[in-house]
């Protein structure tokens, strides 16, 4: 899964909803922000997807740490007045299951090969060892407990004024070529598509054309990514 085209969707889904929980989204709004570096938070979450997933135990071990002492650091009080810290386990599993959720919700939906329900199963109770080592705890192990714990949030999430800044940032005004742009706007619209219709509606994302252009949207981006991974890797002779 982790090395399908529509992980690319599904992260930009995950930030979307990630970013309703006001507590989470003050830390990223106060510490490292959109704006500011938007390309290279995600370049960093996904050096460490691709390291916990493919690196060798030591070096999955030497990611978590490092993260994890990043975490202890980052802490602060919201625009409510409440306390947050990065290192919450509460706070840190809602960050695992709204990514975990929304890189299943895509490779589902545009996935090259998608999973049988044993398989989702298996792949939740993969990651789960991850976010337990950066400090979760409950950890969902299959689908049936992701929805659960999801549903278990809502009492909790709310599109804060940042919230809806970071969501207007990242799909109206990515800094992107303006080449880029036409197909960036496709891949988005396939994020918000996937998106649960009251995570569109807190976001004020409901309607418009991402709903029209979003499923097929989605499809033809990741198609398009995937040919691209492909033709970019180097092709040897058979003997």
């Amino acid at each position: 899964m982790h090395g399908d085209a529509s992980m690319w969707v599904g992260g930009l889904r995950a930030l979307l909803l990630q970013s309703l929980h006001p507590l989470a989204m003050a830390g990223v709004a106060g510490h490292s922000g959109y704006r500011g570096d938007p390309w290279g938070r995600l370049e960093r979450t996904s050096t460490f997807l691709a390291i916990t997933t493919f690196g060798a135990a030591d070096d999955a071990q030497a990611m978590v740490d490092r993260i994890r002492a990043v975490h202890d650091r980052v802490k602060g009080k919201a625009p409510d007045g409440r306390p947050y810290q990065a290192s919450d386990p509460h706070l840190l599993r809602w960050v695992h299951v709204a990514e975990v959720d929304s890189f299943l919700t895509a490779h589902q939906r545009f996935g090259a090969r998608p999973l049988d329900a044993a398989r989702a199963d298996e792949y939740v109770g993969q990651v789960a060892r991850v976010a337990v080592a950066l400090g979760a705890t409950d950890v969902p192990t299959t689908t049936a407990g992701l929805a659960e714990c999801l549903e278990s949030y809502r009492p909790e999430l709310a599109a804060t004024p940042a919230a809806i800044d970071t969501a207007k940032f990242l799909l109206h005004e990515p800094p992107l070529p303006g080449p880029v742009k036409v197909p960036y706007s496709l891949l988005a619209a396939g994020s918000v598509a996937l998106l649960p219709e009251w995570a569109r509606a807190e976001l004020q994302l409901g309607g418009g054309a991402n709903s029209r252009i979003g499923p097929w949207g989605g499809a033809l981006a990741t198609k398009a990514i995937r040919w691209g991974l492909s033709a970019s890797l180097p092709h040897y002779p058979t003997l």
